[in-house]
């Protein structure tokens, strides 16, 4: 008995930084996203009130937003997320669309319970940030589309469906692989992009789930004029000037816009030039922070 109330103290003191320890490694774990039963993956990096949340194009993932998480998570805090079916995230739904997606990225915003939203979305993540933008009333406080919106014109809103387009995704069914490459190299890569940035970004593309990737292609929403209006504040764009920017249709909407050009980039600034995207952005994130 002597010895066994020696022995419980010592017991007691020998098991407290083990306890500790487990507390303090459960509170690191990260938050496990899912929207409906699909796993969203993402990094967070930094801390601030003011947090920008990065959502990739088609076919690629979160791993282009590698330099500015590095560059602006010593300022903001920064989410970079894989959309359901692309990169690290489940692919267990049936469903590919816009509002899809923006559903997605509202879920992330409210299960990390982020504030001061900057939602900055590149190429058909343009749309998603929009509808992510109505999904989350009260919490996003700016848009920023990369290489998108590059001739907005409201009209399209009510047209019929393009007779070119469909004949793209009857290809794309037939042989994604070859027709998304060839797309590819002829309207979104410059002839400045690098070599090895152009075999990283059609290896993503030829490794794409082709079911979901042309699924996401082909959902009529992306006609965004209507939810524009509904989102109800100024979109910014980082914008390449390989193919012109056509800003009159902003204008006869009446859209509150900036663009910012970045010169000699294809599709992908952020992979291409980043130290000169980067400054953009920045500059797109102060006028942000004036209204």
């Amino acid at each position: 008995m002597k010895n066994l109330s020696i022995l419980l103290p010592l017991l007691a003191i020998s098991l407290l930084p083990a306890c500790n320890n487990t507390a303090k490694n459960t509170a690191a774990l990260p938050i496990k996203i899912q929207n409906n039963g699909v796993n969203i993956a993402y990094t967070d990096t930094g801390k601030s009130d003011t947090t920008l949340l990065f959502v990739h194009g088609w076919c690629i993932n979160k791993s282009y937003f590698t330099d500015q998480s590095t560059y602006f998570g010593k300022r903001y805090r920064v989410v970079t997320i894989d959309l359901p079916g692309y990169g690290q995230s489940g692919k267990n739904r049936a469903s590919w669309t816009v509002n899809d997606f923006g559903k997605d990225v509202a879920a992330v915003v409210t299960q990390l319970n982020l504030k001061n939203v900057i939602l900055i979305g590149h190429s058909m993540a343009g749309a998603i940030i929009v509808q992510a933008k109505i999904d989350v009333p009260g919490k996003v406080i700016g848009l920023v589309g990369i290489d998108n919106f590059k001739d907005y014109n409201a009209a399209q809103d009510t047209a019929k469906p393009d007779p070119e387009f469909a004949k793209v995704i009857t290809m794309l069914k037939k042989n994604f692989k070859t027709v998304a490459t060839g797309f590819f190299n002829q309207y979104l890569f410059y002839k400045t992009t690098d070599t090895l940035v152009r075999k990283r970004i059609l290896n993503d593309v030829t490794h794409a789930d082709s079911a979901i990737a042309i699924a996401s292609m082909e959902d009529n929403s992306f006609k965004t004029g209507p939810k524009l209006k509904a989102a109800n504040m100024k979109l910014h764009l980082v914008n390449s000037d390989y193919f012109p920017n056509d800003t009159t249709g902003f204008i006869k909407a009446g859209i509150p816009y900036q663009l910012l050009v970045i010169h000699a980039t294809g599709h992908f600034p952020m992979v291409e030039k980043p130290k000169e995207f980067n400054v953009l952005l920045q500059k797109a994130i102060d006028d942000i922070g004036k209204h």
